[in-house]
């Protein structure tokens, strides 16, 4: 039977996203048709502090983060030598569910999750079930061979629906490994987000 994936649609409409952007297909849950909000004039323009807090909200919601995670990643990212917002999300990307999910060897983003946790991937040849797991620049990341007989995994190779892998990672699809090639820049982020915001959320 499908999961309904309603609310998750819904939160996303709040925030402002596409249901694409965590792995899911809008148009299969029922009550998220493209139908405009009769009120959508009337609604009141959103303060400084609520524009702040959605972009903060927006990121916590798709990488499944917590508020203590996220200002961590702040703070290191302030620590920088770089543009504090754009090495937040480049931190972020990086994360090991994150990049499994970009990688096509899991549906969505919150099952990447799960199945990094359940020890499903290994990288440079070690297993890792931490989700926030940091890779880097020349780190391989593979499915477990054991895991490869699964039938989440077969599925995923017949279905071959593998969305378009990012410019920092390299995929090979047969044998269900990837490579990270570079650092992930500001374009490659898959979403609209204001960045600045949330810097500007933290810093106060």
């Amino acid at each position: 039977m499908a999961k309904n994936m309603e609310p998750i649609v819904k939160r996303c409409r709040a925030l402002g996203i596409s249901p694409a952007v965590m792995g899911y297909n809008a148009n299969s849950s029922k009550g998220n048709s493209t139908k405009r909000n009769p009120n959508a004039q009337k609604r009141v323009k959103k303060t400084e502090y609520a524009l702040q807090l959605n972009e903060k909200q927006k990121i916590k919601f798709i990488y499944g983060l917590m508020e203590k995670q996220l200002r961590m990643y702040y703070e290191k990212a302030f620590a920088s030598n770089g543009i504090t917002g754009e090495v937040l999300l480049s931190t972020i990307e990086r994360r090991l569910d994150n990049v499994v999910f970009r990688l096509g060897f899991a549906t969505t983003r919150r099952s990447a999750r799960q199945m990094v946790t359940h020890g499903h991937y290994t990288v440079n040849g070690k297993r890792v079930d931490i989700a926030s797991y940091l890779v880097k620049p020349g780190d391989e990341i593979a499915v477990c061979s054991k895991s490869l007989t699964n039938e989440y995994f077969k599925k995923l190779r017949e279905d071959n629906t593998f969305s378009t892998t990012p410019k920092w990672l390299e995929r090979d699809t047969e044998n269900m490994k990837g490579k990270v090639v570079a650092m992930p820049a500001r374009d490659d982020i898959d979403y609209d987000v204001a960045e600045h915001l949330i810097v500007e959320l933290y810093s106060k």
